[in-house]
C-alpha cells in the first residue's frame, strides 16, 4: 500500500459499505415496522449484488490490466482494495444472517416465516413432498460432472443445488441442479396462514430423490455473482449498425463475463470450494457463505400476497402523495407554470402533476414540441404514452435517450424503438459521455410569441421510483431557462458539449469549474472576516479537485455542511484538516436522492438543484444540469427542508473521522424524523378547492351582472 495523497480521504467502495450497513441497521431497528425491516433486508441484498457486479468488476479488470496503479483516496491498489472489501463483505454477511434470523423468529409467531422442514408436522412434511415430487421433479434437469458432461456455465445471480455423489461403483462426482426461474419461488405451508419454503429449500431437502442412485455426501446450494462492468467503446460499432442492435449485442456479453463472486448457503466444505474456485477461476476469498437465503427479492413478494389486515399494522402507515397550493390540477397547468414558477417535491408531492403537464402540452394546439433527456424510465411508463401521443398529434418531439442506464438498459431499448415507431426523433447522446442530465422543454405559441416551460429536476421521469425517492423537480416559464434549455438541446443535437449558459450549468464543460469559482467566492469572504456559508446536499462524493476545493474552504474557515446519503470520500472532523467541515447521511423511509448547492449566507445566497453528484463520472464524463433557483418562496422552501435534515435525530448519523457513523444524541429533545415532518407538510399544503358560491346573494349580484 502506497501512502495516499490526501490525509482527509478514505477509500470509496469502503464507504459504500458502510453506507449499505446503514441499510442494514434498518432491518434491525425495532422502531421500523416488521415487514418494513424485511424490504430493508431485501434492499441491502440487492444492493451488495450490484456493488460486486460492478465495482469489484471493474477492480477485477483494474487489476488484470493495472495491478500496481494506487487509488489516490487511500493509496490501495485493486488487488488490495478487493480483499479488504471481502473482509468488509464477510462481517457484513454475517450481520445479515442475525437480523434476517431475529426478524424471522418474530414472523414465525404470526404465521408469516420462512419455516424449515424441522418446525413442521409430518402432514406438512408429507404434503410438500408430494408438491415436490408431483410439480417440481419433472421440471428439473439435473447433471453428473464428468468427462461427458462437463462443468456448465453458471448464469449470473441464478441459483442451482450443489452436491457431492458417491456413485454405485464407489466413485464420487459432482452433481448439480438448476433451479427453475420460472418456478414459483415461494411455496406456501399447508395448515399454515401464510408460511411458506422457498423452492430451492425445498429441492435442496429431496436431492436424494434427484439422485437415486447415490448416496448424497455433500449438498448446499450455490449462486455466481460476475462482472457486469461492460466497457463501452462506441469505435466497435460497424458504420452501418443501429446503435440500439449494438447495445442488445453488448448486454448478451454481461451473463458471460468473469465470475467476481460465489455464495453458498448454510453447507460448504474444502473439496467443493476448491472445485468451484478451480472452475469459476476465482480464489477461496471469494467464497461467501450465508445463513439466510442468498436471493431475498422473495420477500417483497412475501409481503405483497399476504392479505392487508394482516399486514398493515406492520408496515409504514400508507401515504399518498399529495397536490400542491401552487398549482389547481383541475386547470391548465401551461398559464399557471408561465405565471409562477413550481416546485414539487418528491415523493411527498405527486408526479402525475409533471405527467399531467405532459399530457397538457400533447393535446395543446399552442404547443409545437416536447423535447426531453431520459435516463431511467418505469416499465410502462406515462411519460413515454405522452410523448407518443404528441408526436402523433403532430407535435415535434425530441428524445434524448441514454441507452447505458447500466441494468435499465434493455428497458431503454424497448422505449426508444415505440417513441421512433410513433415518429419521434430519438437520439443517443455522445461517445465516452453518458447524459445523466434531466430535463424537459415545452415551447407554445402565445399572442404570436414563442414562449417556454421547462422543467429541471434532481430524479428520474420514473413514476415508480418517484414514490420512493426523494427529488426535486422545477417547473418554470422563466425566458431565461427557457432560452438556456433551447441552447442546450441545440446543442446536444449537433454534439456540442461546450455551450454556454446564463442560469444553467452543465457538465462535462462548465459545472465542475463554476462550482469551484464559487466556493473560492465563499473562501475570499471568509478570509476577508465576511459571512460565509457552503451547504450540499447529494449522493456521493468522490471528486477529488472537488474534495480538496471543500477541504481548503474549510480550512479558510468557511463553514461546510453537507447531507451525503452515500459514498462519501471526504473525512470530516481532522485535526488540522477537515475540521470546519460537517457531514451526515440519512438512511429512512424514502431513499435520499436530490442534490442542492446553496453557496452563501441568506441575504447573498446562490442556489442550485441538480442531477449530478460530486463524482468525477459526473463532473467530467456525464452531461449533467444544474438550474438555478432564483424566486425567493421555492429557496425559502428548500433551505428550510435542508436545515429539516439537520434536525433529524433518528434517522441521521454523523460521519466521523476514521470513515463510520454516528447516531445522533437524542438527549432531552423530541424525536425529530425530517422524512415524516416531510409527509406531514405535503398534507398540509395540498391544494384545496374553493366551494362554489352559493346562496341569495351569489344569484343576486350574477343577475344584476348580466343586466349590465
Amino acid at each position: 500500500m502506497e501512502e495516499k495523497r490526501y490525509p482527509f480521504t478514505q477509500n470509496r467502495e469502503i464507504s459504500w459499505l458502510r453506507f449499505n450497513q446503514r441499510v442494514l441497521e434498518e432491518a434491525s431497528d425495532p422502531r421500523v415496522p416488521l415487514l418494513e425491516r424485511l424490504k430493508f433486508l431485501a434492499i441491502f441484498t440487492s444492493n451488495l449484488d450490484e456493488f460486486f457486479m460492478v465495482r469489484c468488476g471493474s477492480l477485477y479488470d483494474q487489476m488484470l490490466f493495472g495491478p500496481d496503479q494506487a487509488d489516490a483516496k487511500s493509496g490501495m491498489t485493486p488487488k488490495e482494495q478487493l480483499q479488504a472489501i471481502y473482509r468488509e463483505a464477510r462481517k457484513l454477511y454475517a450481520m445479515r444472517d442475525a437480523v434476517y434470523r431475529d426478524v424471522n423468529k418474530t414472523l414465525q409467531a404470526l404465521y408469516l416465516a420462512n419455516v424449515s422442514r424441522k418446525n413442521m408436522s409430518r402432514k406438512q412434511q408429507k404434503s410438500l413432498q408430494q408438491e415436490f415430487e408431483h410439480k417440481i421433479l419433472p421440471l428439473l434437469s439435473p447433471q453428473i460432472i464428468d468427462a461427458h458432461h462437463p462443468f456448465p456455465h453458471l448464469i449470473n445471480k441464478e441459483q442451482y443445488i450443489f452436491c457431492e455423489l458417491q456413485l454405485n461403483n464407489g466413485k464420487k462426482r459432482f452433481g448439480i441442479i438448476p433451479v427453475p426461474s420460472f418456478l414459483d419461488r415461494v411455496i406456501p405451508v399447508p395448515d399454515t396462514r401464510d408460511d411458506y419454503m422457498l423452492v430451492e429449500q425445498l429441492i435442496l431437502q429431496h436431492v436424494d430423490k434427484v439422485f437415486p442412485k447415490s448416496r448424497v455426501v455433500f449438498k448446499t446450494i450455490i449462486r455466481v455473482t460476475r462482472n457486469a462492468d461492460i466497457n463501452l467503446n462506441d469505435k466497435d460499432i460497424d458504420e452501418d449498425e443501429d446503435y440500439r442492435q449494438y447495445m442488445k449485442k453488448i448486454l448478451k456479453k454481461r451473463s458471460r463475463l468473469s465470475a467476481i463472486r460465489l455464495e453458498m448457503y448454510k453447507y460448504t466444505n474444502p473439496e467443493a470450494v476448491s472445485y468451484l474456485c478451480s472452475h469459476l477461476h476465482i480464489e477461496p476469498e471469494q467464497v461467501f457463505v450465508s445463513r439466510v437465503p442468498l436471493e431475498l427479492k422473495h420477500l417483497f413478494q412475501v409481503v405483497g400476497s399476504a392479505p392487508s389486515s394482516r399486514t398493515a399494522p406492520l408496515l409504514y402507515q400508507s401515504f399518498t402523495p399529495e397536490t400542491t397550493t401552487q398549482l389547481d390540477p383541475d386547470k391548465p397547468l401551461i398559464p399557471q407554470i408561465a405565471d409562477h414558477d413550481v416546485l414539487l417535491f418528491y415523493p411527498y408531492q405527486d408526479i402525475n402533476l409533471f405527467l399531467k403537464l405532459l399530457k397538457e402540452a400533447a393535446w395543446d394546439k399552442n404547443v409545437v414540441s416536447i423535447k426531453i433527456t431520459i435516463y431511467r424510465l418505469a416499465d410502462n411508463s406515462k411519460v413515454v404514452d405522452y410523448l407518443v401521443q404528441a408526436a402523433e398529434n403532430g407535435k415535434e418531439v425530441l428524445a434524448l435517450m441514454e441507452l447505458r442506464a447500466r441494468f435499465d438498459e434493455s428497458n431503454n431499448i424497448r422505449m426508444a424503438e415505440r417513441l421512433e415507431n410513433a415518429g419521434c426523433n430519438v437520439i443517443y447522446g455522445f461517445e465516452n459521455y453518458k447524459v445523466h442530465s434531466k430535463i424537459c422543454l415545452i415551447t407554445y405559441q402565445s399572442h404570436g410569441q414563442i414562449r417556454t416551460i421547462t422543467q429541471i429536476g434532481t430524479g428520474n421521469y420514473n413514476e415508480k421510483t418517484s414514490r420512493q425517492y426523494t427529488d426535486l423537480s422545477l417547473m418554470t416559464g422563466d425566458p431565461v431557462i427557457g432560452q438556456d434549455a433551447i441552447a442546450f438541446f441545440q446543442n446536444m443535437q449537433i454534439s456540442n458539449l461546450s455551450g454556454s449558459y446564463k442560469k444553467l450549468l452543465t457538465s462535462p464543460r462548465q459545472l465542475k469549474h463554476a462550482v469551484m469559482g464559487k466556493i473560492d467566492r465563499q473562501i475570499e469572504l471568509a478570509k476577508a472576516g465576511k459571512p460565509s456559508r457552503i451547504m450540499l446536499k447529494m449522493n456521493s462524493v468522490t471528486d477529488l479537485d472537488l474534495i480538496a476545493k471543500l477541504q481548503e474552504a474549510g480550512m479558510a474557515g468557511v463553514p461546510v455542511t453537507m447531507v451525503v446519503r452515500g459514498i462519501c470520500c471526504l473525512l470530516p472532523g481532522i485535526p488540522g484538516q477537515t475540521e470546519n467541515i460537517r457531514i451526515c447521511s440519512i438512511v429512512g423511509r424514502f431513499l435520499e436522492h436530490s442534490r442542492i448547492y446553496i453557496f452563501g449566507p441568506d441575504e447573498d445566497m446562490e442556489m442550485y438543484i441538480s442531477s449530478a453528484d460530486f463524482m468525477t463520472r459526473n463532473t467530467e464524463r456525464r452531461v449533467e444540469i444544474a438550474a438555478s433557483v432564483t424566486d425567493p418562496a421555492l429557496r425559502s422552501r428548500i433551505l428550510a427542508y435542508f436545515q429539516s435534515l439537520l434536525k433529524d435525530n433518528q434517522k441521521r448519523r454523523e460521519l466521523l473521522p476514521d470513515g463510520t457513523y454516528s447516531p445522533i444524541d437524542l438527549g432531552d429533545g423530541s424525536p425529530y424524523d425530517s422524512q415524516a415532518v416531510c409527509i406531514q407538510k405535503a398534507e398540509k399544503d395540498r391544494f384545496v378547492p374553493k366551494p362554489a358560491p352559493d346562496g341569495f346573494m351569489h344569484r343576486l349580484r350574477k343577475r344584476l351582472k348580466r343586466r349590465r
